[in-house]
């Protein structure tokens, strides 16, 4: 029983330690005082993070990709919801239908999505504005908060909000202060996993950004074509910490466990 429980230590390390190294890599480059990609290095320098500020169009990525994000993530959990408490408490005739198209872009590849989108703006005239590209994200990333908004409505129990309606409670109300509870751990769950496919969303975006509306991953794209210094690992270590500490908070604020398993 020792042997195994040493065993499953060794593996669950092994197993982390695979899936951490990257991150570990990329944040070590980051540090590197010379001009090129170094691994390992002579020294530590906060060089490339300095870098960061002077590149403006690495910040106005930035600044568009987390408006980006924000506004797409809200769009679609706004969406998904009444969307996940329609498909849970109706049967009516196309359900299944609907809740497969839903779910559709997550079954067509991003090149296929970004090419189509591309070939249709061109052809509308509708190219290069913020809210075509946050309309083709909301599309992209709906399905991720509807199936987390999904599995919190399946296991809601009505009780309470029927014991509600019966008081005199609209039904504004009653979804207010029962429901939207309820179903909270997978409404914040589904809009932070939202936030993070746009956020970091690439193979469709390329397609469809301008010069006007590039977002974060797109010009770290092109300062990897075009140069090969470590500015694009110091950008990354940032997103890293930054994705770090909005999982504390996260944590402290609703609580993992609810958010990604729906504990109670």
């Amino acid at each position: 029983m020792r042997k195994n429980g040493w065993w499953s230590i060794a593996y669950h390390t092994l197993f982390i330690g695979f899936i951490v190294a990257p991150l570990l890599t990329v944040v070590v480059v980051s540090f590197t005082p010379l001009g090129y990609i170094s691994m390992p290095t002579d020294g530590l320098s906060l060089r490339w993070f300095r870098a960061i500020f002077e590149a403006n169009e690495i910040i106005n990525a930035f600044w568009l990709s987390l408006g980006l994000g924000l506004v797409s993530a809200t769009v679609s959990v706004a969406l998904a919801v009444p969307a996940a408490l329609a498909l849970t408490r109706y049967r009516f005739p196309g359900r299944g239908v609907l809740a497969a198209f839903f779910m559709s872009p997550l079954m067509i590849p991003h090149v296929v999505l970004g090419v189509a989108f591309l070939r249709f703006f061109n052809l509308a005239g509708m190219s290069g504005s913020f809210v075509w590209l946050a309309f083709t994200h909301v599309i992209v990333i709906m399905p991720y908060a509807l199936r987390l908004v999904l599995s919190a409505a399946v296991g809601m129990d009505r009780d309470a909000e029927r014991a509600a309606l019966s008081l005199g409670a609209s039904r504004w109300t009653a979804f207010r202060r029962i429901v939207l509870p309820l179903i909270l751990p997978g409404v914040v769950g589904g809009w932070m996993l939202a936030f993070i496919q746009s956020f970091d969303e690439l193979t469709m975006t390329i397609f469809v950004a301008t010069p006007g509306t590039t977002t974060l991953p797109v010009a770290m794209y092109n300062q990897i074509a075009q140069t090969i210094d470590p500015l694009v690992a110091s950008v990354s270590t940032l997103i890293i910490a930054g994705t770090a500490i909005m999982m504390i908070l996260l944590d402290r604020l609703v609580g993992l466990d609810r958010v990604l398993i729906g504990k109670q």
